[in-house]
């Protein structure tokens, strides 16, 4: 632990995503509520803020990993904070000038700066992190976010009811500040970063290629794709799980959320333990599967401790597939690639995720919850089937030069 702390660029993106959590979590909560509260509960307003927070993943994830790989990571980091903690001030002079519409705004923006920041994160783990420390360092990130999982709702929800709109707006503004000094402490960009050698279709075509070519990452694409759309179909029940299967008012709906946050804090610290002893390719094949048992015992659960537990073991199983991932694009992804890579995969976990989302009600309506559960059980199954190849052919695991893939 103290080694990792250690390493520069670990201890300053930690203490990035501190403040950076800090923000989203508060404009996440502050910005639902307030919407709700200013619509009389419009379902359509609403709705615009997961349209707000997901589109532009589709729209400019593959084109923001291309961006990452052409520009220097730091800078790129750096900037988008900076901007999302402009365009917040923006919209809270948009709000005192009444126009509370704005407010969607804040959420667009700094969910369009995250598809550049993101993927120039990882490259900065590429860069500088050893490789032994890699999978450790991730995991800490990990917990991090599991923490706020389980806080932020509340601190979020609490400054709203505290201090209102405007308060919580000028703490998002505060937190992706900090986020972005605290950034700065990294090492400084190494010139060559900033060479990019041909227009950008070219390299978005040239990603593409690459990805497409190397079998690991469409077997990677293949479990990302599963793990979207089990996720689709499981997150939006939680309400009915609660009610129906086990007979309890919707305030219990909590508990089981704080379940959920506790594993996956506990499931990131784990991970950080055997970060020496186990390959990301066995935490693959770990997580899906526990997963699958895991939502299929919540889906059958009539009492509130075997769905706590179910819960509780779902959750801790997120960092085993969450942090393997990432370790493996990190370990295998060739360093002009990685902002690709990252920008390919993720749009087929939240497409897959969004679509279920949206099925979901029709499939509520003619089918039991238990079937449905089975039925995210099952993709997390084929998520583990997808992973198997990784763990058994090692082949699999050597990347070829972008010269070998393309000649």
């Amino acid at each position: 632990m103290r080694s990792i702390i250690a390493n520069r660029v670990i201890r300053s993106i930690l203490l990035s995503a501190v403040f950076l959590q800090l923000g989203i979590w508060v404009r996440n909560f502050a910005i639902l509520l307030y919407v709700t509260e200013q619509t009389n509960q419009d379902p359509v307003a609403v709705s615009l803020i997961s349209v707000a927070e997901f589109a532009p993943i589709f729209v400019f994830s593959f084109i923001g990993g291309a961006f990452a790989d052409r520009w220097r990571p730091k800078r790129t980091m750096v900037l988008c904070d900076l901007l999302s903690s402009a365009s917040v001030f923006l919209v809270l002079l948009a709000l005192t000038l009444g126009s509370w519409k704005a407010i969607f705004l804040a959420t667009l923006v700094s969910s369009v700066l995250s598809q550049f920041s993101q993927p120039a994160g990882m490259k900065l783990f590429k860069l500088h992190v050893p490789e032994d420390r890699m999978q450790a360092g991730m995991s800490m990130y990990q917990t991090i976010q599991a923490i706020f999982m389980v806080l932020g709702p509340m601190l979020g929800t609490w400054v709203f009811f505290r201090f209102g709109i405007e308060a919580a707006i000028v703490i998002m503004g505060i937190g992706f500040l900090l986020s972005a000094v605290m950034l700065t402490f990294l090492p400084a960009d190494r010139m060559e970063e900033n060479l990019p050698k041909a227009n950008l279709l070219a390299d978005m075509k040239t990603g593409y290629r690459y990805v497409v070519s190397n079998r690991m990452f469409v077997y990677m694409g293949g479990f990302f794709l599963a793990a979207g759309l089990a996720l689709g179909l499981i997150n939006p029940l939680g309400i009915f799980l609660v009610t129906e299967n086990l007979g309890l008012t919707e305030d219990h709906l909590q508990w089981l959320t704080a379940a959920n946050g506790i594993g996956m804090f506990l499931g990131g610290m784990l991970v950080m333990g055997l970060s020496k002893k186990s390959k990301p390719q066995s935490l693959l094949v770990v997580g899906f599967t526990a997963n699958a048992a895991a939502v299929a015992v919540l889906g059958a659960a009539k009492m509130l401790g075997l769905a706590l537990a179910a819960q509780f073991l779902s959750g801790m199983m997120v960092p085993f597939i969450h942090i393997a991932c990432n370790t493996l694009v990190i370990k295998h992804a060739e360093q002009a690639y990685v902002g690709r890579v990252t920008g390919i995969l993720n749009p087929l976990f939240i497409g897959g995720m969004v679509l279920n989302m949206s099925l979901v009600g029709m499939l509520k309506s003619g089918l039991p919850l238990g079937a449905i559960f089975l039925m995210a059980a099952g993709l997390f199954l084929i998520g583990a089937v997808a992973a198997l190849p990784l763990l058994r052919n090692r082949k699999l695991m050597r990347i070829e030069t972008a010269q070998e893939t393309f000649s």
